[in-house]
């Protein structure tokens, strides 16, 4: 058995959870979030939480149960109390604007760089260097993270670019500190 899989989802007050045939319905203050359940995956309701089961024990079907049980899970704390990533800007001149439902930023490059954000992620900029995403969707908030990030990775040597907020950037001596003594 899946030690993530056999593990139950408590389901809190004001969320409910629907399913039908193969699709998962899980609706709550912060939104609504539709999942389809693989083929011999099933979910059980009992009481205040969810149970996801298997039907066999082939290698696929065990590699889904935990990860099933794990996106439900997700879904669950989504839209009960949502998820945030914190993106950090660095750099001289580099600097973020939010107006709507678009992000402007200024990379270093001739350029200001628009991002439009999908339906269903909300961003806050603070300081113009600090941009907060949230979203009740993890994986969508995961994607437009990185999409970000992508537009201007942190680079090694000064540390310029877009980080996320824990990130640690292992940081490369230059070219001075290699040259003791040249020719």
């Amino acid at each position: 058995m899946s030690r993530i899989g056999k593990l139950a989802i408590a389901v809190p007050s004001g969320v409910q959870v629907s399913s039908r045939a193969n699709e998962v319905v899980v609706e709550g203050p912060k939104g609504k979030l539709v999942h389809t359940l693989p083929a011999g995956i099933a979910i059980a309701r009992e009481g205040a939480t969810l149970r996801v089961t298997r039907a066999g024990e082939g290698r696929e079907a065990r590699a889904l149960h935990g990860l099933t049980r794990k996106l439900l899970a997700n879904m669950v704390a989504g839209v009960s109390s949502g998820f945030t990533r914190t993106l950090e800007i660095v750099g001289v001149g580099y600097r973020a604007d939010a107006r709507g439902n678009s992000l402007y930023l200024s990379l270093g490059y001739s350029h200001p760089i628009v991002y439009q954000l999908p339906p269903g992620v909300q961003v806050k900029v603070e300081k113009q260097t600090v941009v907060t995403l949230e979203s009740s969707d993890r994986h969508l908030l995961g994607e437009v993270a990185a999409g970000i990030r992508a537009l201007r990775p942190p680079e090694p040597y000064k540390g310029k670019g877009i980080k996320y907020a824990q990130e640690r950037i292992r940081r490369k001596a230059g070219k001075a500190a290699g040259a003791a003594g040249g020719s």
